[in-house]
């Protein structure tokens, strides 16, 4: 199972890097303005999984800089995941404005459509 895991991963890295999409292009000001509003999100991710591939196409499409974390490069990324945001699903996008609680947003298809309030 193993093998066929790390197979069709490879597959789905390859087809995100062949069919990329294209950020926007922007004035240095506008994306300045997108940055910052966008410094206080945190994607806890796996590079193959497809639900993480589609959030990040859409960060790329909509030409969003969100801090990525990759859950199996450092066991204290898992750690604070499963402590904090109550369970070990990737993608999972981590919310932390000021003078608010941490929110922790789960399910991809939320997490997009979270995301394209910032694109608008």
């Amino acid at each position: 199972m193993f093998i066929i895991r790390w197979i069709l991963g490879r597959i789905i890295l390859l087809l995100n890097f062949v069919f990329s999409p294209r950020s926007p292009k922007r004035t240095a000001q506008a994306q300045e303005k997108i940055d910052q509003s966008t410094q206080h999100l945190n994607l806890y991710q796996l590079p193959a999984c497809p639900f993480c591939v589609k959030v990040r196409r859409t960060m790329k499409r909509n030409g969003l800089n969100v801090a990525l974390t990759n859950i199996n490069s450092d066991q204290k990324y898992l750690d604070e995941l499963i402590k904090e945001g109550g369970k070990r699903t990737v993608p999972c996008l981590r919310i932390a404005k000021e003078n608010e609680p941490v929110q922790w947003l789960y399910e991809s298809k939320e997490i997009v459509q979270y995301l394209q309030k910032f694109a608008a």
